[in-house]
Formats: structure tokens, C-alpha cells, sequence
């Protein structure tokens, strides 16, 4: 990569999504494809696997081109895909959310079976709720075949979900509602 090509490109990749370029466009900056390719893959707005059909066609660089902006307009805030090592792997999570998705049918049956206990039961059933998208979201950052755009949406979301500090800290909170359990002494 040559410092003018890279600069090119990093100044196609920021423009404004709103300008449109051309296919005459796409043939004067057509060397400057697989730069483009590599500073998006540095950027981790495109993933390694898309660069068979992304920037590769001369009639579809315009809308390429476009993506690729949306992207980094979208992702620019977006946490790095290595946080994503902070948190358990995916089979832990799968397991974590089996037993979540058990807990959730258990206080459903409940609910039927308890009318004065109803609300404190719906709460539970939201709370059980709530845990689960907040660890199906980490399951989405630490699922390798997604594409990394994907993964760094998911961790962005998490960040939303459970605050910067506990994402900082790798501190996700528990992945059923443990504070509604009984104690048996």
C-alpha cells in the first residue's frame, strides 16, 4: 500500500454516503480497490471473507462504495471485535441460555398454576427476558462465522445494554434473574 493510494482511500471511505459516484468514477479509482479492501478490513468494517464480492466488480464499486460508508459511519463508535475475547465462549453462552429458556417455561407454568402470585411472576418472566437478549447479544459477538461488522454491532449493542462500566469490566450480570430464588437453609 502506497501512502497516497492509502490516503485515497481512507478519503473515499469518509466522504459523506450522500455523494454517489459514478461508474466513470468506479474506472478512475479502480487501483485503488485493494487498498480499499485493506483499509475496511483494518477498519473492521468489512470482514476478510467479503472481499471476494465487495470493491470486485467495476458496475457495482458505487454501491460498494456506499455500504462500505454506512458501515463506518454506523461502526465508528462500535467497540473492537478482540473485546469480544473478554467475554465466555459461545458453548458456555449456549448452555447459559438453555437453562435461562428452562427457567422462563418453568415460571410460565407457574403463572397458570398461581393467580396471587401473578405479577411477581410476570415480573420474573421480564427480567428473564431481559437477561436473555442481553446474553443472546454476547453469543452474537462471540459467534466466529458471523461477519465482524455484525460481531461489532452486537458488542455496541451490549455496551448500550449493560453500560460502559460493566462492559469495561467484562462484568455481565447473571443470566437468569438469581435474585428471585428461594434460599434453602
Amino acid at each position: 500500500m502506497f501512502p497516497l493510494n492509502c490516503a485515497l482511500a481512507v478519503a473515499l471511505l469518509t466522504t459523506p454516503s450522500e455523494q454517489i459516484e459514478s461508474a466513470a468514477t468506479a474506472d478512475h479509482y479502480s487501483y485503488l480497490r485493494p487498498t480499499l479492501q485493506k483499509v475496511a478490513i483494518a477498519w473492521e468494517i468489512l470482514d476478510p471473507r467479503e472481499v471476494r464480492y465487495v470493491l470486485t466488480r467495476a458496475e457495482d464499486f458505487p454501491a460498494d462504495l456506499k455500504l462500505l460508508r454506512r458501515r463506518q459511519r454506523e461502526l465508528a463508535d462500535a467497540p473492537p471485535l478482540h473485546d469480544s475475547t473478554r467475554f465466555p465462549q459461545r458453548s458456555l453462552i449456549n448452555e447459559l441460555l438453555s437453562f435461562n429458556r428452562t427457567y422462563r417455561q418453568h415460571l410460565d407454568s407457574r403463572q397458570a398454576l398461581d393467580p396471587t402470585g401473578r405479577w411477581d411472576l410476570h415480573e420474573a418472566l421480564q427480567e428473564a427476558d431481559r437477561l436473555y437478549q442481553i446474553w443472546d447479544t454476547v453469543r452474537d459477538a462471540r459467534c466466529d462465522y458471523y461477519y465482524v461488522t455484525v460481531r461489532r454491532q452486537a458488542l455496541k449493542k451490549l455496551r448500550e445494554a449493560i453500560g460502559p462500566h460493566s462492559y469495561y469490566a467484562g462484568s455481565l450480570p447473571p443470566h437468569v434473574p438469581v435474585w428471585r430464588f428461594a434460599r434453602i437453609d
